[in-house]
C-alpha cells in the first residue's frame, strides 16, 4: 500500500491504488501469493539472484534493492536480477532507495512471458512490454533527481486510467488491431498495442525496450514471448553504484544540484514556463498534493468500497460503503 500510495503522491495514479483491485484479483487466482519466500538462488560479493516465489513485487524487490544498497556500501558496485513476482509499481521507489543511501540506484524492468502491450517499431501486434527503466542520482536538490520512464510512449497503466475517468487519449499513445492510431484507450484491450517512446523515432524506443528485454528476461532466464497462463512476472534487473568510489558524495551532489539549476536557468521556449531538472515534477506534485490531497476517479473509489466492504475493511481503512 505504501508503494501504490507514494506513486499517488507524485502524481503518478497510473501506478497508485488503481491497481489494487487487480493486486486482489490476482491473490484469488494464486498469481500473487502473500507471504511467499525470498530465496537467493545464487550470489557472490556484488552479485545476486532472487526468486520471489509469486510474492508481492513491491516486497520482493525492495528487499532486493536493500540487498543491493548492502553489497554496493561494501564493494562500490553491486546488481541483482529477479524473478518470480508480482507487479512492482512505480520503478522510481527503488533506486530512490540507493540516493537515501549516498548511491546512484538504477533498475528497468519487464513482464517475463505474461500478455504483451506494445508493437515493436513498424509492426502493428504487440510483441514487447512498457519495458520501463528509472535511475536516480543523490543531489542537494529539494527534490530528488531521477528518471522513471516505460519504453513505450506511454505506460499501459495511463491508459487503464484514461479508459476509468472515461477520457480518449493523445494521438500517438496507442494502435488499433489494424494498425492504425486511435484516441480511443478501449482498443488498447481490443487488440490494439501501445507505441514505442519517440513517435516517428520510435526505433529508439522499441531499441531501448529490446535491451531490457534481454537484461530482465533473458538474464534472468524468464525468456521472452507469451506463455498460456497469462500470469503476470516481473523481471528486473537492479544496480547500485557508491559515489564515494568514485568522488567525495559532499561534491559530487553540490555539482548534481548546480547543473540542475544550470539547466533550469535556460530561457523558455515558446509555449512553456520554464525548464524542470528530471523528477522536479514528481516533486512538486507531491508537495501540493501531501497539502491538498489526492483525487481519486469515481470507479476506482467505488472499486475499493466493494473490496473494503467484501473483506471487512470498511472501518479499518475509513471508507464510507453505500
Amino acid at each position: 500500500m505504501r508503494h501504490s500510495i507514494e506513486a499517488n503522491l507524485a502524481g503518478h495514479d497510473s501506478h497508485g491504488i488503481i491497481q489494487i483491485p487487480t493486486y486482489v484479483d490476482r491473490m484469488t487466482v494464486g498469481h500473487i501469493v502473500p507471504g511467499a519466500p525470498w530465496t537467493i538462488v545464487h550470489e557472490s560479493p556484488t552479485t545476486t539472484v532472487v526468486d520471489g516465489h509469486w510474492g508481492f513485487g513491491y516486497v520482493v524487490s525492495e528487499k532486493a534493492m536493500r540487498l543491493t544498497i548492502e553489497k554496493a556500501d561494501r564493494a562500490n558496485v553491486a546488481a541483482a536480477t529477479v524473478i518470480r513476482q508480482g507487479h512492482i509499481g512505480r520503478l522510481a521507489s527503488y533506486p530512490l532507495m540507493a540516493v537515501e543511501a549516498g548511491m546512484i540506484g538504477l533498475i528497468t524492468a519487464d513482464s517475463g512471458r505474461s500478455p504483451k502491450m506494445v508493437a515493436p517499431f513498424g509492426g502493428r501486434e504487440a510483441r514487447l512490454g512498457t519495458n520501463p527503466i528509472s535511475i536516480a542520482v543523490p543531489s542537494n536538490l529539494d527534490g530528488p533527481l531521477f528518471v522513471d520512464m516505460a519504453t513505450a510512449t506511454v505506460a499501459a497503466g495511463k491508459i487503464q486510467l484514461a479508459v476509468s475517468r472515461g477520457e480518449q487519449v493523445p494521438l500517438g499513445w496507442i494502435i488499433d488491431r489494424d494498425g492504425r492510431q486511435t484516441t480511443d484507450p478501449n482498443q488498447l484491450r481490443a487488440g490494439g498495442a501501445l507505441l514505442a517512446l519517440g513517435g516517428t523515432e520510435g526505433y529508439k524506443g522499441s531499441g531501448l525496450a529490446v535491451i531490457v528485454e534481454i537484461l530482465c528476461g533473458l538474464l534472468t532466464g524468464l525468456g521472452f514471448g507469451v506463455e498460456p497462463s497469462g500470469r503476470h512476472n516481473d523481471g528486473c534487473f537492479m544496480a547500485v553504484f557508491k559515489v564515494e568510489a568514485f568522488r567525495h558524495l559532499a561534491d559530487f551532489k553540490r555539482e548534481v544540484a548546480e547543473l540542475a539549476r544550470y539547466l533550469k536557468d535556460t530561457p523558455p521556449a515558446e509555449g512553456f514556463t520554464g525548464v524542470l531538472y528530471p523528477g522536479e515534477i514528481e516533486h512538486l506534485r507531491a508537495v501540493e498534493r501531501r497539502q491538498n490531497g489526492v483525487e481519486v476517479e469515481d470507479v476506482t473509489w467505488r472499486k475499493l468500497q466493494t473490496l473494503a466492504q467484501k473483506y471487512g475493511l470498511t472501518a479499518e481503512l475509513g471508507l464510507a460503503v453505500p
